[in-house]
């Protein structure tokens, strides 16, 4: 009988783990949400959710890291976040990404930081990672913020215009950060 093995980190206040089938109903309510999904061009369905976390479930088989599904103490489902591999995708691929997204009743407690910060602890000193970008539509001001509390430096030349958005859509341009050493505190 083989046990599996489950991906666990942990911060102050938070989990960051493997995804869970218990998680979908979760995650499928927080990508449903207009306010959180409002720099995304579209709501995502439950079905779109599904295959998603099937998505992150592989990435973590093929890369080694991925992205999470966060929890506070209690189990409560927080939101994502974590390294994406893009091998081809944008004018500055090869790259890894660092993304979260956090449910609404979630905002406003420095959980995106937080778990981001771990994420990039383990890009650098575990995975061994050269170089963590991250990019989101020039109007989203607090995803940038939250790229500068976790030590990211934009990129100016590097901003860009996403290729699965129209070029006049309402979240082109986007805007690059870059990061390239981390040391916890």
């Amino acid at each position: 009988m083989s046990v599996k093995i489950m991906i666990h980190y942990e911060t102050s206040r938070l989990i960051l783990r493997e995804w869970l089938d218990s998680d979908l109903a979760a995650f499928a309510t927080m990508n449903a949400d207009p306010e959180v999904m409002e720099f995304f061009p579209r709501l995502r369905t439950i079905e779109e959710s599904q295959q998603a976390i099937e998505t992150m479930q592989k990435h973590f088989t093929q890369h080694g890291y991925g992205v999470f599904a966060i929890t506070d103490k209690q189990n409560n489902f927080v939101g994502m976040v974590g390294l994406q591999s893009n091998p081809d995708k944008f004018c500055f691929s090869p790259c890894v990404e660092i993304m979260w997204r956090i449910a609404r009743k979630y905002w406003g407690n420095g959980y995106a930081p937080e778990a981001a910060l771990k994420c990039l602890e383990l890009a650098f000193n575990q995975h061994k990672l050269a170089e963590i970008v991250s990019f989101t539509a020039a109007i989203n001001l607090k995803s940038q913020r939250v790229m500068e509390k976790i030590g990211m430096t934009r990129d100016v030349s590097g901003d860009f215009i996403h290729p699965n958005l129209d070029p006049s859509h309402r979240l082109n341009p986007h805007v690059l950060y870059r990061i390239k050493e981390y040391y916890a505190e």
